[in-house]
């Protein structure tokens, strides 16, 4: 007879123990995916709180632009506006005159005198410098040269205003009207 050989046998574990030993095992990773799932949750709460805080910072971003432009549509607008407010007294003052009929030579002139010292007052207001150039320089940037006549100044020199210039904050509204000394 053929002796059979006996291999040990490994005992083979009974159920439930196999569960409690999966069940150990198991415990860890759904404690590991639990946590993975709350660091998932918070960080997609974090997100959904910063694109909230981008959403509105990109609408206050254009509320913003659209309200400077608007401010500087406004102020282009207006910027008359005071200006135009100090000539309105001159505008009374002329319309006076011309509804006076007294005929009064003297009060006329008086009147004309206030109007001009008014509308003075207004430019100086506005910013409005007066160019009155006798004696100064020709400047091609801030006079006109109508003519060159013989003079006993130095070439090049104004000798006479025909009709005056004025400036704005440095700028050149209208050239004064001139005459220049001629070189010898």
């Amino acid at each position: 007879m053929e002796e059979q050989k006996q291999t040990p046998s490994t005992p083979t574990p009974e159920p439930a123990a196999e569960a409690a030993t999966n069940a150990a095992a198991a415990a860890p990773e759904t404690a590991a995916v639990d946590d993975v799932a709350a660091q998932l949750a918070a960080l997609e709460a974090k997100a959904r709180e910063h694109y909230d805080m981008y959403v509105r910072s990109v609408a206050e971003g254009e509320n913003i632009r659209r309200r400077a432009q608007e401010d500087v549509s406004k102020a282009h607008k207006f910027a008359i506006e005071n200006f135009a407010d100090n000539l309105l007294p001159v505008m009374d003052s002329l319309q006076a005159a011309l509804a006076d009929g007294s005929g009064d030579i003297a009060k006329l002139r008086e009147g004309v005198e206030l109007t001009a010292r008014q509308l003075a007052a207004a430019f100086e207001r506005g910013k409005i410098v007066e160019l009155n150039p006798v004696g100064e320089k020709f400047d091609p940037h801030r006079h006109q040269a109508i003519s060159m006549v013989p003079s006993e100044q130095e070439p090049n020199t104004v000798v006479m205003v025909l009709q005056r210039g004025y400036m704005i904050a440095d700028r050149v509204l209208r050239p004064a009207l001139v005459t220049v000394s001629a070189p010898k």
